[in-house]
């Protein structure tokens, strides 16, 4: 009887074995807790431990420091932004569930960005600053857009570069607050961490330069105080001497003169000391709004396709100050180290584009100023290196220009591209780069929407975010990186600027006045919306070109020809005061009435918009 026993236990564990080896469950729940979790940058390193995470209704956020405390008061609004509800900010011992948030000075080795996450029957992150710490915490995020079960496991995660950008160029026509304010979240969710914009602010010293386009200094506020919560320093450009169109051209007075006589609006004439009076005030206003330790002069096709010959008053001031051997160039290098010295005396760095260095000039660039590389001209990367100038790479292979070059985003990160491979030359070590960055100009300003241009950026900005942080090429191919954006989705906070507020249909547009018009509102694939009347599609036309868009406050909005790629025709139906103002999708300006009954365009702050109420027929 217990012989018999024992052969039916033996034969039930034979059994139990091969039940065991046959159930796949078990097997895979094991490799998924050992696989590496999906983040964009990818983990440079993810060591499994025993257990799990879980984030649920009892989760608290564990920080004793004030500057971990800072951290945790951004990841609790995250969290309530992201869906995962309140979650408390305390001090004190941690308990299953809580995540801990920890600065401590001591950890040397994660530098000023790095971070330690721990997962396991709490999860941890520790930086040696306030932002490796802040960086930690948009991993966590990242991992929750997926689910609230994290596997127990290890990562150290140091960037490799410095500096992860992006550059936007919101210097002639105005991109909307909403759209910067998007941007700002997704690059601190990829941990990027450096925002250039050339733009106008409204100028109250030089009134003359208050062409549309510009913000105002509260608009510019907002933005830098989301900027600093994210850790990304938002560094203000005014280019100059070059590109100087938005802000001299209604003073001649300041313009280079060729030797026919002809003004040049673009051009500002370095030779008069009013020039630099004129730029450095402009300067001091920018200082009333941005926090920033760096300061962008630009400084890029002062000449490029033109020739200093054709502005003798050049060469005069360059051999007046330094001598019979100067140069043209050497007048252009000189405002370039006057206003560096100037920033200085102000506490900030300064920052100029390459393509002036052409190795002209006698005299040398002020020691210390980042240039930043994005054309190939005759000096190099590597020269400029040597010479101990800090360099960024703004590689024209990372542009993104409206209506026009589009980087290659898979072809790049098939090459495994990162920021050693310039325009012209590719380096075999990363000393002296500070990092790269991803370029958005609007050389045909009506050339893409706004939410076009998102939906062309948001892969060049993970994969820049991927290739300044860690490995450059993750995964084995990049439909298998790209999968990573989807799968940690947007940052929190972040709005769907494509939502159209009301449906398709006709409605009856009136305003308080008594002012209306029957009209066929209908989505665009882009989110916008074409108004289209008996008479045709409502489109802003006419008055004075700037990128081929009319930006000039007054203009009339009327019916034209229906042409679904024509952008002018586009509109947003912005919610205001129980109906919706009318603002152009290109020009960023609401329509308000004119006396005589006519639609015309202004910036919001110069002209009250009509607020248009719907009826549906």
């Amino acid at each position: 009887m217990a012989e018999r026993r024992k052969r039916r236990f033996r034969l039930i564990g034979v059994a139990a074995v091969f039940a065991l080896l046959a159930a796949p469950a078990p097997a895979v729940a094991v490799q998924q807790e050992r696989a590496v979790p999906v983040t964009v940058p990818a983990l440079s390193n993810w060591t499994p431990e025993p257990g799990s995470y879980d984030f649920g209704a009892g989760t608290r956020l564990v920080a004793d420091s004030k500057s971990a405390r800072e951290v945790a008061d951004t990841l609790a609004d995250d969290l309530k932004a992201a869906g995962h509800g309140t979650v408390p900010v305390v001090r004190g011992g941690a308990r299953p569930g809580d995540i801990v948030i920890e600065v401590r000075p001591t950890k040397g080795s994660l530098g000023a960005d790095g971070y330690e996450l721990r997962s396991g029957k709490r999860l941890s992150v520790t930086g040696a600053t306030e932002t490796g710490a802040f960086y930690g915490t948009r991993t966590l995020l990242q991992l929750l857009a997926q689910g609230d079960h994290i596997p127990g496991g290890r990562t150290v995660d140091v960037p490799r570069y410095k500096e992860r950008g992006v550059g936007v160029c919101a210097c002639y026509i105005h991109i909307s607050l909403p759209w910067l304010e998007n941007l700002v979240r997704e690059m601190a969710y990829h941990k990027l961490n450096q925002l250039l914009l050339e733009l106008k602010v409204k100028s109250a010293a030089h009134p003359e330069a208050d062409t549309w386009g510009y913000y105002t200094q509260d608009e510019m506020r907002r933005l830098v105080a989301l900027g600093d919560k994210y850790h990304v320093e938002i560094i203000p450009e005014i280019n100059s001497p070059g590109h100087m169109d938005p802000w001299i051209e209604n003073r001649p007075d300041l313009q280079l003169t060729d030797s026919d006589g002809n003004k040049q609006p673009a051009r500002l004439d370095v030779t008069q000391p009013a020039a630099f009076d004129y730029y450095t005030s402009l300067m001091d206003e920018y200082a009333q709004v941005f926090t920033a330790t760096s300061w962008h002069m630009g400084a890029d096709v002062y000449m490029l396709g033109s020739d200093y010959s054709k502005y003798p008053q050049m060469l005069r001031y360059a051999q007046e100050k330094y001598g019979a051997n100067a140069t043209p160039q050497d007048a252009y290098i000189d405002f370039i180290n006057r206003v560096q010295a100037y920033a200085a005396s102000k506490g900030k760095k300064l920052r100029i584009w390459n393509d002036g260095l052409t190795g002209a000039n006698t005299v040398p660039v002020a020691v210390g100023t980042t240039v930043e590389h994005w054309l190939n001209v005759t000096e190099k990367p590597s020269q400029l290196i040597a010479q101990g100038y800090p360099l960024m790479n703004a590689a024209y292979s990372l542009y993104l220009v409206r209506g026009g070059f589009h980087s290659d985003t898979e072809s790049l990160y098939d090459q495994s591209w990162d920021p050693r491979s310039f325009e012209g030359e590719k380096l075999t070590s990363s000393d002296g780069i500070t990092g790269a960055k991803i370029s958005l100009w609007p050389d045909n300003g009506r050339g893409e929407t706004e939410n076009e241009v998102t939906a062309d950026t948001e892969p060049a900005l993970r994969h820049l975010a991927q290739a300044t942080w860690g490995d450059p090429h993750p995964d084995a191919t990049y439909a298998a990186f790209t999968a990573r954006g989807t799968a940690v989705g947007h940052a929190p906070g972040w709005r769907d600027l494509t939502r159209v507020p009301v449906t398709d249909g006709t409605y009856t547009f009136r305003t308080a006045g008594g002012v209306s018009f029957d009209a066929t509102v209908q989505r665009t694939p882009d989110g916008y919306a074409t108004v289209r009347t008996a008479d045709g599609c409502l489109e802003v036309r006419g008055g004075k070109l700037t990128l081929n868009v009319p930006l000039q406050p007054g203009v009339s909005a009327s019916p034209q020809p229906c042409d679904a790629a024509n952008t002018m025709q586009r509109w947003e139906l912005a919610p205001a005061a129980g109906g919706y103002r009318l603002v152009n999708a290109i020009t960023q300006m609401a329509l308000s009435v004119a006396d005589d009954g006519r639609l015309v365009q202004y910036p919001p702050d110069q002209h009250r918009p009509a607020t248009w109420h719907l009826t549906a027929h």
